[in-house]
């Protein structure tokens, strides 16, 4: 009952207050017993997966929307459609668990509401289905406007890429090269009773068979290895540091490329790592310190460069730059919800004046690998490319056969060998 009033609360608060599911759901966890943390996660991240779909099958079967105070209840019933539809829970169980919690939400009057509808999903589950998922957006629960995006995009994979929003990511794994081969990593899993696999791109990544608690994992308090899927870790390796550089990770936290890059490279001369929000700061000192790894942590905005820099020029930059985070959807379905088709030309910008800037705090001669998590063009090669012509003195770096300055950069879709979505694009500097 407690985990069902959590989940319609955490549900309620993404949807109408805009709030982020990855700072909501650790608070109401810290709430309940252990053993139904799990639970929470899984109701809160499976019903804003499939929201628009549960929400349109809700409103069948409700005589009006539940609006104001009463919207809570309506989040509820989502949650309680979504146990019935999309998970082993069983019914009887899941009717009553998500009726009593209608009491906790102060709401028992709705209690023969919420009973009936869900009943009438139980026996009507075709019927209002089938009315609903002729429309691609509400089959594959997705925005209209995000769908049209990504059918203009991707005229052929544009289905391909809503499905794989829709899955249940797997657990990928950096392998530390200070301490590890990944056939040696592999095979200590493979003692351990864990199965892995490695990724043919990201040289570094080993997919496990199933998720797990990191501390099963050998050596994991002591950095052998960290939770990074494989796209993310393509960024050090592209980089490509070499010994005695001065490298700036722009936009660094929570870390997790910070990392990697001194993983691959230890004779660097200096990793800077900054980001403008100083508490996803502590996560990069958190990281580097479980690794034991050093570096020049700065907070400050990545547009400002004379705020926070007044050393050499950089070797080389890694900008990880602010995204629609559209690529990573399966990790993050609040995402669908959160971000408003306006986003789109704001984040354009304000990564256009972050290029722009950090191209000027990089040597002649020196590297700028521009990365995101998104797979909208607007974001991606389009903004490379009207860089490109903007910028004489920048010169692009194909890394595979079809980038070219034309179509610049390197799209990862979500989904392709089980990884997130990434773009990444290399430009050097004319010397």
């Amino acid at each position: 009952m407690k985990t069902r009033a959590a989940a319609a609360n955490i549900l309620h608060q993404v949807i109408h207050q805009g709030q982020s599911l990855s700072a909501l759901l650790p608070r109401y966890q810290q709430e309940l017993a252990a053993k139904d943390r799990a639970l929470l996660q899984e109701l809160c991240f499976g019903s804003l997966r499939w929201y628009s779909r549960l929400d349109a099958i809700a409103r069948q079967l409700l005589e009006k929307p539940l609006k104001g105070k009463y919207q809570p209840v309506h989040a509820l019933l989502l949650v309680g459609i979504y146990q019935l539809l999309y998970t082993r829970i069983p019914a009887h169980a899941a009717l009553a668990e998500t009726v009593n919690a209608c009491k906790l939400l102060k709401a028992e009057p709705f209690k023969g509401m919420v009973n009936g509808v869900l009943r009438n999903v139980q026996r009507r589950q075709d019927e209002l289905t089938t009315k609903i998922d002729a429309l691609p957006q509400l089959r594959l629960a997705h925005p209209n406007w995000l769908v049209k995006r990504l059918q203009q995009a991707y005229p052929e994979q544009w289905p391909t890429i809503l499905e794989a929003n829709n899955q249940h990511p797997p657990m990928w794994i950096r392998v530390n090269r200070r301490h590890h081969s990944r056939e040696h990593y592999l095979a200590l899993l493979l003692q351990a009773g864990l199965d892995a696999a490695p990724d043919p791109l990201a040289d570094s990544a080993l997919r496990l068979a199933r998720p797990l608690d990191v501390a099963l994992l050998p050596g994991f308090e002591q950095g052998h290895s960290s939770v990074q899927d494989a796209a993310a870790q393509m960024a050090a390796q592209l980089l490509e540091a070499a010994p005695g550089e001065l490298v700036l990770d722009a936009c660094a936290a929570p870390g997790g490329k910070t990392a990697h890059i001194l993983e691959r490279q230890p004779e660097l001369g200096q990793l800077v790592a900054l980001d403008l929000d100083a508490e996803r700061l502590q996560r990069v000192h958190q990281n580097l310190q479980r690794i034991g790894l050093t570096a020049s942590v700065l907070q400050g905005d990545a547009a400002r460069p004379a705020d926070w820099w007044q050393g050499p020029l950089f070797d080389r930059i890694l900008l990880d730059a602010p995204c629609s985070a559209t690529g990573v959807i399966r990790r993050h379905p609040d995402i669908k919800w959160l971000r408003r088709q306006e986003d789109i030309a704001q984040l354009a910008d304000l990564q256009a004046s972050i290029l722009d800037a950090l191209w000027q705090q990089l040597k002649p001669g020196g590297t700028l690998l521009y990365a995101t998590c998104s797979i909208l063009p607007d974001e991606n090669k389009e903004q490379i490319k009207a860089f490109l012509n903007r910028t004489p003195d920048a010169r692009h770096l194909p890394l595979h056969e079809h980038d070219s300055p034309q179509h610049p950069g390197w799209q990862l879709l979500p989904g392709t060998e089980q990884r997130d979505g990434f773009y990444y694009a290399k430009l050097s500097k004319i010397a």
